[in-house]
This record gives structure tokens, sequence and C-alpha cells, in this order.
């Protein structure tokens, strides 16, 4: 099987250089590869797996002072199953200069919550999320997308990165099949050599597991069913602004428990819960948000569809992507939504320090002026500069704008590899 290097390989292996990653946490949701990408980034450390209470028995018994003399360095897998390692690690920490751990764990929610009590200021978190499309074409550079928003100017790298021929290309070819596959089964790691009937078994799998297991951790509910129907809601509402009023409704909870099962699902890698953007920042906490499902394989899966995709799916994916892809290179932007009281719309809004990329996502095979509409005069709303405008579909020509600073591009081109 072919082992994919993790556009975030990097970037750990650097942070765990530096002193303030000698102790590093990686987190997200289960059987992302967590174990996979930390053995592959340091295959020089041991292993210590605290899955086993056996195993786990023995290393409780060794104090600071023997885990430095025996493992200086070492990846710690489950290391939530074991509370006081991580005391003992903190103490190997502040003692020894030259230890260096990794700390990984299925249950991401606990762990998070031991490193906070503990480790707070001596850890650095880095999170994992599946594969991204050029992750899934296997290629170890940026995408097009994260060149353009790290760009000083990002429409002129946009339209140096965008050749009218891009979509006669066969890379453009191949991007556009795996973001086909992406957008049925998402980009769970075990799935890519399956069938699509044991990809579809997998998925049911998973779910499973991530109700037993990972909610059981985290929530500790005492009936599952509400919660079932609160996620089988949330799967219906994907690319929609979240109204908890409704979503309470729909599964029989208050909707304070609505809100609450929609953070457990947050907490856990599932959903991005993509706030709106107001100029006035206090009012960005207090205004509804829109919610997208990381991955659109496991939210098909809790829908049990297997037909075609639809606009809001389109959406979701596409925006989940472009999460993914910035936060596994570090960006330093955030990304909201935009809504007017007057229905104007933006799927996503990327801010910089100095300014903003709005990103519109249309299904559609034949893109329009009309499709553009909401993206014109959008500066008049924000309180700085929009330095790009885009419009990204299904359609693969080249559109050229006379309207300053819009531009169309087909989604596989901009979200796959830029070399």
């Amino acid at each position: 099987m072919l082992q994919i290097i993790r556009q975030i390989q990097q970037d750990i292996q650097d942070v765990h250089r530096r002193e303030r990653g000698r102790l590093l946490v990686l987190t997200g949701a289960r059987q992302v590869g967590k174990s996979t990408l930390a053995n592959m980034a340091f295959p020089e450390y041991p292993v210590i797996n605290l899955d086993s209470p056996v195993e786990r028995a023995a290393y409780e018994q060794l104090g600071p002072e023997e885990w430095i003399a025996r493992y200086p360095r070492a990846i710690v897998d489950e290391a939530q199953k074991l509370p006081t390692v991580i005391e003992t690690l903190k103490a190997c920490y502040d003692r020894d200069a030259e230890v260096h751990y990794i700390l990984l764990g299925s249950s991401q929610i606990l762990l998070l919550e031991k490193v906070r009590e503990s480790l707070a200021g001596r850890a650095a978190l880095r999170a994992l999320f599946p594969f991204t499309l050029p992750e899934l074409l296997a290629t170890t550079g940026t995408s097009r997308l994260v060149e353009v928003l790290a760009a000083d100017d990002p429409l002129r790298a946009l339209d140096q990165l965008c050749s009218a021929t891009y979509h006669i290309t066969a890379a453009y070819a191949q991007a556009k099949m795996r973001w086909e596959y992406f957008l049925h089964w998402g980009g769970m790691p075990r799935l890519r050599e399956w069938d699509d009937e044991d990809r579809f078994a997998w998925l049911q799998d998973y779910q499973a597991m991530y109700l037993q297991r990972d909610l059981g951790d985290l929530a500790q509910l005492r009936r599952l069913e509400p919660f079932v129907r609160a996620q089988q809601a949330a799967a219906l509402r994907s690319g929609q602004v979240i109204n908890f009023s409704d979503l309470a409704r729909l599964s029989d909870v208050s909707p304070a428990t609505a809100r609450q099962f929609m953070r457990y699902l947050e907490l856990s890698y599932q959903i991005i819960l993509l706030p709106a953007w107001y100029r006035n920042a206090e009012k960005r906490l207090s205004k509804q948000s829109k919610l997208h499902f990381v991955d659109p394989g496991i939210r098909r899966s809790i829908l049990r569809k297997r037909g075609e995709v639809d606009g809001a799916e389109l959406e979701s994916a596409v925006v989940a992507e472009i999460y993914k892809q910035c936060r596994n290179a570090q960006l330093p932007v955030e990304l909201y939504h935009l809504r007017t009281a007057d229905r104007r719309e933006v799927d996503l809004l990327i801010e910089r320090e100095d300014g903003f990329i709005a990103v519109e996502v249309k299904q559609t095979a034949r893109v329009s002026a009309a499709d553009f509409r909401h993206l014109r005069g959008l500066e008049d709303l924000l309180d700085k500069p929009l330095l790009l405008g885009l419009v990204a579909s299904n359609d693969v020509s080249s559109i050229p704008s006379t309207d300053g600073r819009l531009r169309h591009v087909a989604i596989p081109h901009l979200l796959s590899g830029a070399g």
C-alpha cells in the first residue's frame, strides 16, 4: 500500500525540534492516521502504546528518572488512558532539556483536557484531519489555494497559477477524478484501495465506533438515541446556517442540549461551526454560525446516502477542504461566512491581516455573470480591502473578468497541487 506523506509532516518535525515543541500533542478524529504519521515523521522513536491494561500497569510504575533513562524520546500512544503518565512526562520535561515526546490519543477530547490541566505552556498542539485533495493525489507540495492565500497579491498569484488550458492537462483529469471520489467517500485514509461496498461498510462501522467509544468518553450519555437524531439532523443541514431550535425539535431535546450536542461534534472533529462575519467583532460571537461536516464520506454514511452530490454538499466539501488546507499550512487566516439582512451571502470569507479573499461555491457547469453578484460591491461591507473575489465551480472554462478583483476557477484545479 502506498504511504502518503501528510502535508503537516514537515511542520510537526520542525516544531518538535524547537524548545516549545519538545512535548508535541497530535490530536484528530479516530482513524485519520495519527500513529502512522508519528511513525513516519519520527521513525527512530520507540512507540509506547498504553491501550493495553497490562502495559499501562507496567509503565505506571516508572518514575521521571526511569523515563528519562529508558525513554528520553518516545511516541506515547493512547496517552489519555493513563493520566499519571502525563504528569510524569511533565516532570521529565522540567528536569531534562533533552527529552522529546509525541503524545497521541484516539480519544482526543480527554487527551486535550488532561494536556490543558498539566502541560499548559509546555506542549505544542497540532491537529490531523482526513486526507486533503493533494494528499489523495499523493503530491507533497502545497495546493494552488494555499499558494494564493499566502501570496502578497492573491489575485496575481491566481492568474499565474491558472492558465487558459489547464482543463486539458492530465494533471487536471486526475485531480477531477480524485475530487469526485472525495465528494462521495471523503478522505479517511483506510478507504483508498477498497471497492465501494467495503468503503460503505467501513464508514458504517466507523460511526458505531465513534458513538460507542469517542462519544462515550466525551459525554457519557445514558441514551445515545437523542444524540444520533441530532447528528442526523446536522448532517441534513450541512452547508446551512445552524438553528438550534430547529435541531432541538427534530432531535426531541431542548435547544440547550442541541447546542451541547453540536459542541460534542465540533470537539471530536466531525463538524466545523463557521462563524458569521460582522464589522463589530463582538457580534461575530452572537450571530448564527454555518455548519459544515469535516468529511463528506462521514456525513453521507450518517444519512446512508449513496446518490449524487447536491449543492449544499458541494459547498460543505469545498469549505471543509479549504479549512483543512489552511490548518495544515498553519496559515495566519480566520474563516467566516457572511450573511446580511437583505439576504446577501458569501459562502466563505477568508480574513488576512491586510484584507479578505471571498469564495462563492457554485455547482453549475457553466458560470454566468449572475454567479458573481454577491461578490460585486462586497468591499463596501468590509473593514479591509477585498484582495480577491472568487467563484469556484464545476465549470472548467477560464472566464475573463473585467470586474476588478473577481475571478473564476474550477474547484479541482484550485484545491489540487500547485506544482
